[in-house]
């Protein structure tokens, strides 16, 4: 019996233990933190004008500046935390981030694990080739070698076009190797490649392939986190922050939606 009743109380102490750690890690307005008073959210760091590392090992760049403001609007503290490209939405599925603010392209793929905020910025594929390069659309891609971000949406679209595409674990890579003479092209946002060229990579744009919106990604089973953090967006876009940001920099506002699209 002593034996039973010394388990029992362990027992006990573990539940309090637990529950007490779930009510601490909810916000006052009953949202579901990682952290309570904090905002995590993931970015890779490798994806340079959107997030990339400063000198002294801080993220900034357009998503991570995105995501400190949201942070404010929620009345959190911001806490940006770096995670490889293609392990951002496992890494928010699982726990390790509340959100991720990390140029996701709203696709039905990810939509079966995670759910989206509405979009707070709009881009779009486009081939970059060298300069004395004879691709310049779609149709010339076939038998090329081309290169992509592993895990994005590009590295699929890539695929539809040749059977031989490369894979790096980021955008800024593989448009590296191909300013110093590797593979015939990459697929990329077009922001990110023409930021790249105007840095000095030898490289040019060719065909926008298609427009695409990035949002906000947040767990499938916290629905509250998508409506906050869509009324913080909503807040951010009427107040300017958005294009503010934008502005910073790209020198344009991408946080519009393209005009004649829905």
């Amino acid at each position: 019996m002593k034996k039973v009743s010394i388990w029992l109380m362990a027992v006990m102490m573990m539940a309090a233990l637990l529950t007490g750690c779930a009510e601490k890690d909810k916000g006052e307005d009953g949202l579901e933190l990682v952290n309570e008073g904090e905002f995590i959210f993931a970015a890779s760091g490798e994806f340079k004008p959107f997030s990339y590392v400063r000198d002294d090992m801080t993220m900034t760049g357009f998503d991570v500046e995105v995501g400190k403001a949201i942070a404010k609007e929620l009345g959190l503290k911001p806490v940006p935390k770096r995670i490889k490209f293609k392990g951002i939405v496992e890494g928010v599925k699982t726990g390790r981030a509340d959100v991720a603010v990390a140029s996701h392209t709203i696709n039905e793929q990810r939509a079966k694990y995670v759910r989206f905020s509405t979009p707070y910025y709009y881009s779009g594929p486009q081939i970059f080739t060298r300069e004395d390069s004879d691709i310049k659309t779609t149709e010339d891609l076939e038998g090329k070698e081309v290169a992509a971000a592993k895990g994005s949406t590009y590295a699929s679209i890539a695929k539809k076009y040749t059977g031989n595409v490369k894979i790096y674990d980021s955008d800024i890579t593989a448009l590296k190797a191909l300013s110093g003479g590797r593979h015939d092209a990459v697929i990329t946002d077009f922001v990110t490649g023409r930021s790249a060229a105007k840095e000095g990579f030898e490289i040019t744009g060719q065909e926008l392939i298609e427009r695409s919106a990035q949002a906000v990604v947040i767990p499938e089973n916290n629905p509250l986190m998508e409506e906050k953090v869509n009324e913080a967006l909503e807040n951010l876009r009427k107040d300017g922050t958005l294009a503010k940001i934008s502005m910073e920099f790209f020198g344009d506002d991408i946080t519009k939606e393209p005009a004649g699209e829905e």
